[in-house]
Order: structure tokens, then sequence, then C-alpha cells
């Protein structure tokens, strides 16, 4: 029987490349998608082949592919690759984001678009181009990110990062609403809310000497462990790492 096999975004580092791991060891194939190649490099540390090769060190197979969420073309290639090469595509973990801090009056266009582009239409993008292949098999399950200024206004508005909360608000009412009709199909979608600072490359270089105040990355990628294991009927749910944490105790 063919291994179960999940398309993490955002795979090149931090919170996306733990994910991948968590869920290779719990048996699946991985397909590491990001911008983040070893032929385009980022400023941070981390390629998406790099990530791919800890997956095959854990004996999974894994596929890298490179993929800019927001041009269709590119997830058109990322669901094709992953549905011909090996075999199927049981969950997708909406984990890439950007955040671009400011104050609200002096966004501009350009960077609130930015935010909107990746954060809730490359969600969504990367939602619509799976949902063939889950339909195809009758299953298969979905897991957004999302983050806790979504909750905290005054957070948001303190850190600059309006437009990102923002969008993360609307991945989660894109979370229940898709729940909603895909139910019946046979297909599970939930968020992850994201809830504290987490110690990734990116956080660590902006804001260097505070890491020890952060949660871990394994924290967030256990919290989408256990919506991965959940049941298809467990839909429609926003849960933060914390309640995670107590609904794996209580399991």
């Amino acid at each position: 029987m063919a291994s179960p096999v999940a398309i993490v975004t955002g795979a090149s580092r931090g919170i996306g490349r733990h994910i991948a791991l968590a869920l290779a060891r719990d048996g699946m194939d991985i397909v590491c998608a990001a911008r983040s190649t070893r032929d385009a490099p980022s400023k941070l540390p981390g390629t998406i082949e790099e990530t791919a090769s800890e997956v095959e060190a854990l004996g999974r197979r894994a596929l890298a592919v490179p993929c800019d969420i927001r041009q269709e073309d590119q997830v058109a290639e990322l669901v094709r690759r992953a549905a011909e090469e090996l075999g199927r595509i049981d969950l997708l973990v909406n984990n890439a984001a950007v955040v671009a801090p400011a104050p609200f009056s002096e966004i501009t266009t350009k960077r609130w678009n930015l935010m909107l582009d990746v954060n809730l239409g490359g969600t969504a993008l990367c939602c619509r181009t799976v949902l063939p292949v889950m339909l195809k098999q009758g299953s298969g399950r979905i897991i957004n990110v999302s983050s806790g200024a979504v909750t905290d206004p005054a957070l948001a508005a303190q850190l600059g990062i309006i437009p990102y909360a923002v969008s993360k608000a609307a991945v989660e009412a894109l979370t229940t609403a898709l729940a909603h009709e895909l139910q019946p199909r046979g297909i599970a979608v939930n968020c992850l809310r994201i809830e504290s600072a987490i110690a990734t490359e990116g956080a660590k270089l902006a804001d260097p000497g505070v890491e020890s105040e952060w949660e871990q990355p394994e924290t967030a990628a256990d919290a989408v462990r256990w919506l991965a294991a959940q049941d298809i009927a467990y839909t429609g749910h926003v849960m933060t790492m914390a309640e995670a944490r107590a609904a794996e105790a209580r399991d």
C-alpha cells in the first residue's frame, strides 16, 4: 500500500522544515515546496533540497519542487509532480507566508498586495489546485497556518503587521467556509493558529537576543502532526498550539 503523501509549502527552513520532518517521522512521504533552492538561495539559511535530503535520511521519499505560491503555473506543476511522482496527495500544509512590518500609515500598495497575495491568495491557490486530486481520491486533508495577530489587534498594530493580520484572518475564514463545502466530499480543512513567537531563522535575524522567550518550531510541527492524525470528520477548526498540546495530552 502506498505511503501517504504531504505537500508542505515554505519547507526550506523554519516552521515548514520542522513540519516536513515531523510528518516524515510519522510515515509520510513529503513534497517540499518553497522559493529557496540550491540554485536560487535566500539570504537566510535553508533550501528545499536540504529539507528533502533530511526527509530521505528518515527513510521516506521526498521531492523538492521550487514554487512561488502566487504563480498558477508553478502551483500546478507542484501538484502535478506530487501526484504523478509520489502517486497521491493526502495532505496539504499551507505554511508559506511573508510579513513586511511597517506602520499602517506608511504601508505602500506594493507591500500590502505582497502580504495579501502570498498569505491569502497563495493559500487559496494551493487549495484550489490540489482539490481535483483529493476529490478524485475521495479523501484528503488541508491544514492552513494562521497567526495570533488575528486575535490580538493591539499586538498587530504595535508590531506594524496589520496587513499580515488581515491576511491571516482571511485564511481562518477561508478554512471554516471551505470545511463546510468539502466535508460531504471526504476532505477535512483545519487551521493552526500560531499564537506565540517562534524561533525561526527569520525571526532571530529580525529580533536577535530574545530567542529564550520564544517557542521552538517543533511545537508548531507537533500541532500540525496532531491535526493531520485526526479523523476526516474533524474539520472546520481553528486550533492554537496550546489547544493542540492539551488535546494530544488527553489522547
